[in-house]
Parts: structure tokens; sequence; C-alpha cells
């Protein structure tokens, strides 16, 4: 297990046994990315009450939560996919996509052509482009490439078959590839901002013995042999 992951499995362990300090370890190593998928479904207007909704839930349900870290990413993006689709579903349509992706921080792709082409453009021209992509191939690519998940982790978070995500995530790299042909110049100048949401849910008090867990930074990189 790399040691990323490690670190924000025990931040999530002890998050369940009622560690604030670790609970907000899991938020700030979580939320930045999380945030990105959820303006991929809702858009930017609405994506700060949808995460916020979302972290909500997280903290509500965390005791039923079972695993490691990259499956916690995966139980955390479908519960921010089942709130953005409600929220979907009341509004009555998929909106178009700001390019404002700030909180992404760090980069989430390497070795892989679109992935290089999408870093060069800086992160908000990136997340625009993503948005142009038919949505399937947008959220595949969003939690392939931007949370980190594997095949298996983002198909269950999509409710659909490991080769149909590969598919969509290949196809949506390949589009991407192309988008950013006569884009590579326009490199984006945005400053990596801290998480969104105003402030962390609160937990349960902490129980005798638990322990804190600090450091956690974001998923591991991914590249398109993983597909």
């Amino acid at each position: 297990m790399l040691g990323d992951d490690a670190e924000l499995t025990a931040a999530v362990l002890a998050a369940q046994d009622g560690d604030e300090d670790a609970f907000r370890t899991v938020y700030r190593a979580v939320h930045p990315r999380l945030l990105g998928y959820i303006r991929t479904l809702v858009g930017e207007p609405d994506a700060e009450d949808v995460a916020s909704e979302s972290w909500l839930q997280i903290a509500r349900d965390l005791d039923r939560f079972s695993g490691d870290a990259d499956r916690f990413r995966g139980w955390a993006a479908r519960i921010a996919r089942n709130r953005s689709l409600d929220h979907i579903r009341m509004r009555g349509r998929r909106p178009a996509i700001g390019g404002d992706a700030s909180e992404l921080a760090g980069e989430a792709a390497e070795s892989d052509t679109a992935g290089e082409a999408l870093e060069s453009l800086g992160t908000g021209r990136a997340m625009s482009l993503i948005a142009q992509l038919p949505q399937d191939q947008a959220e595949a690519v969003v939690l392939r490439v931007v949370i980190g998940l594997d095949a298996k982790s983002a198909a269950m978070t999509l409710g659909k078959r490991p080769g149909a995500v590969r598919t969509a995530a290949h196809r949506g790299l390949k589009r991407l590839a192309e988008l950013v042909g006569g884009d590579c110049g326009q490199e984006d100048e945005i400053p990596v901002a801290g998480p969104g949401l105003g402030a962390v849910p609160a937990q349960r008090p902490a129980r005798k013995g638990a322990a804190a867990s600090a450091g956690v930074m974001h998923s591991r990189p991914w590249t398109q042999r993983d597909m």
C-alpha cells in the first residue's frame, strides 16, 4: 500500500472512533477532488451545496464504512454521485460546467499523452475540457484520473461493469488529447486553494485510545496502463 493511502486509511479508522482531527485530515485529503467530480455533474453554482450535503452524509454514515483508503474514496464518490443525481433530478437537467477547478491541488496523471497535455494546460482549463465530453466519459475520466479510483471502484460508483468504465475513460482521454491539441499554449495560472466548505461536520467525542493521523496527501498517480 502506498504511504499516503496508508495514512488515509489510518485517518479514516481514527475518525470512525470519533477523532475530530482525523476527520479533518480525511476531509482535507478527499474533498478537493471530490468537489471536482461534483462539479462535473452539477456545475459550478451548485457544487458547494451538493458537496456539503455529501459530507454530512459521509459523517453520518461513517460507522457503516469498512475498507482501506481506495475503498473510502470510492464510497465517498458514490455518496457524492447520488447527492448530485438527486440534485439534477430536482432541477431537471445536467448543466454546463465552468472552468474553475482551483481546489484540485496537484497533478493526478502522468506518462500518458492526454494526461501530460492536460497538465500543461493548468487545472481550470483541463476541467473545462473534461466538461465538453459526454457525461459517461467525463465521469469515467474524473473518477479514474482526478480521484484516482481503479476500474473496479469506479465501476461500483457508476453502477457499470469495469470494462465499460475502462472504455469510457479511454475514449474520453483520446478525445481530450484531440481537444488539447490547440490549447497547450494557453496555460491557466490558478492558485491552489484550500477546502471550499466553511466548516467540517461535527464528529462524535473520541473514544479512549483513538489515534490521530496527519499529513495525508492525494491519491496515487494514474496512468493509462492502469485502465
